[in-house]
């Protein structure tokens, strides 16, 4: 059914203005496809500084790429008509890492909810707008009688992030970006808000992109997963793969620093060197100053993504026998 909305290799560049010498490269020629159909989830996963957040509100068309074009349903998101803009609105909804900072604190939690309605004409009558309202909290796991009339404060954490999930749900998109989604709630409620997202894809074929630090929690709700790194890919592929096969050294890092259940058990997995502050980025690898098995090509070029397997690719030096993809082929590894 093609593409519904596109990356193509797409640039951020922050601090690159005349009076700055500073250059930040936020985001570095990166290309992706969310297919129209069928309906996926995607994790983007990676430390603070490797371009996650930055991906998501390009997609989004809140800021516009230095170099590269968003596309949505084909069309650049920064061109598109007035009424191509309430589409895209429409189909594409955002969910934000601090749920408090959504909402109005003088106003009910009502009406962060009765907003899209208005905006997108979704009822005829109020009793069809209060039943939008209650299918929509029903369906992420709240009860309209004990949150409706309350205002942000009265509700957890969890609670309003759930409120939040049933706010993008009332208007049918076809893409949710979840950016941060549970890192500020507490770990007993991650699971509740994660089981809701799980559910609006499979019961409601919305494709979901969930943005995270946290290799566990996508883990557990993605199929596909992409590990950034300084702006690009470093491995992509079957989240199962990845997770428990990892191939690039800094995935391995990752992986080896989530905790085991047993306080004696640790992971076997390369260390790091002493210094990890420095970033190579004058034409070799950007993971070269803390890579464990750096080697002396990774500091002369940048590796492109090597198809290591069926489902998986890793842009390391490491497997310079495999076949390398073309940016645009980045997806192509992904199990659908």
């Amino acid at each position: 059914m093609g593409a519904l909305l596109e990356a193509r290799h797409v640039t951020k560049v922050f601090g690159a203005g005349l009076l700055s010498k500073h250059r930040t490269v936020a985001l570095d020629d990166f290309s992706l496809t969310v297919d129209a159909a069928p309906p996926s989830v995607t994790a983007i996963v990676g430390e603070s500084g490797s371009g996650k957040t930055t991906l998501a509100r390009l997609l989004l068309g809140l800021t516009p790429p230095t170099s590269g074009e968003i596309l949505y349903l084909g069309k650049n998101v920064h061109r598109m008509s007035t009424g191509e803009r309430r589409t895209f609105r429409r189909d594409v909804q955002v969910v934000f890492q601090d749920p408090y900072d959504s909402y109005n604190p003088f106003y009910r939690v009502d009406h962060v909810l009765a907003e899209p309605i208005a905006n997108f004409r979704l009822a005829k009558s109020a009793r069809e707008k209060s039943a939008l309202i209650e299918n929509a909290l029903e369906a992420v796991g709240l009860r309209p009688e004990e949150t409706l009339g309350r205002y942000p404060h009265q509700l957890s954490g969890g609670q309003r992030q759930r409120v939040m999930v049933a706010r993008a749900l009332l208007v049918k998109p076809r893409l949710i970006i979840a950016d941060e989604p549970v890192s500020m709630v507490d770990a007993s409620l991650r699971a509740t808000i994660l089981g809701s997202l799980r559910k609006l894809n499979q019961q409601f074929g919305i494709s979901i992109m969930y943005i995270t630090h946290d290799l566990t929690t996508a883990y557990q709700i993605s199929k596909n997963i992409i590990v950034m790194y300084s702006g690009s890919p470093v491995e992509v592929g079957d989240v199962d793969a990845v997770v428990h096969r990892p191939k690039h050294p800094y995935t391995q890092l990752l992986i080896s620093s989530i905790p085991l259940p047993h306080p004696r058990q640790t992971r076997n997995a390369p260390r790091a060197p002493a210094d990890l502050t420095g970033v190579d980025t004058a034409g070799g690898c950007k993971f070269a100053s803390r890579c464990p098995r750096v080697m002396a090509i990774c500091r002369e070029s940048p590796p492109p993504l090597y198809a290591t397997d069926q489902h998986r690719a890793a842009a390391c030096h490491l497997y310079a026998d495999a076949p390398a993809l073309k940016t645009k082929e980045l997806d192509a590894v992904f199990v659908e």
